[in-house]
């Protein structure tokens, strides 16, 4: 008889807590955004910047998040440098991205690309063991870098980062997307 009367009172007390009241007031519905340039992307994010090493930037390139763009703490970015292009089978041109730090031995000697970041910007930087004057136009100027703001959830993941497209395709993120800024 107890066992009757507990799941009785289960019963109903589901019934009651699943019933629907009346509904609330609506929301606010917050400002209309300009040219639809306002809001937050909390989903990730791939923007493309350009620009140049020089000693006027002591061979850096700093890049300050838009404020469109929030950046956790928590939030893993990855820059990625246009390396290289390639054609595929039909004669299209490829682009070959590679990961940051890379290191490359130049005829001075090695030479690295790196980065740092916070949640409010990324320093994109030269580091060598030689003076940087001394590197070739093709290894500081016109660079295209991608920097992508992944979730620290996406990021947690067997994701394979070195791998630009990989990130992209998990983030949801096609080339038609990705905002291109020039920095310099």
């Amino acid at each position: 008889m107890k066992k009757i009367s507990f799941t009785l009172g289960t019963l109903i007390a589901l019934f009651f807590i699943s019933c629907e009241g009346p509904a609330g007031p609506p929301g606010f519905d917050g400002l209309n955004g300009l040219d639809g340039l306002d809001g937050v992307n909390i989903l990730g994010q791939v923007i493309e910047i350009e620009g140049d090493f020089s000693p006027s930037n002591d061979f850096s390139i700093f890049f300050e998040f838009p404020q469109t763009i929030e950046v956790f703490e928590s939030d893993v970015v990855l820059v990625y440098i246009l390396f290289d292009q390639t054609e595929d089978s039909n004669g299209e041109a490829v682009d070959v991205w590679r990961l940051l730090p890379q290191t490359l031995i130049v005829d001075q000697g090695l030479l690295q690309y790196n980065y740092d970041h916070t949640f409010l910007d990324v320093n994109i930087f030269l580091e060598a063991d030689f003076d940087l004057a001394s590197l070739l136009p093709g290894d500081t100027d016109n660079q295209i870098f991608r920097i992508a703001v992944v979730p620290a959830d996406f990021a947690t993941s067997k994701l394979d980062k070195s791998n630009l497209s990989a990130v992209m395709q998990s983030l949801n993120v096609s080339e038609s997307d990705i905002k291109r800024v020039p920095v310099n």
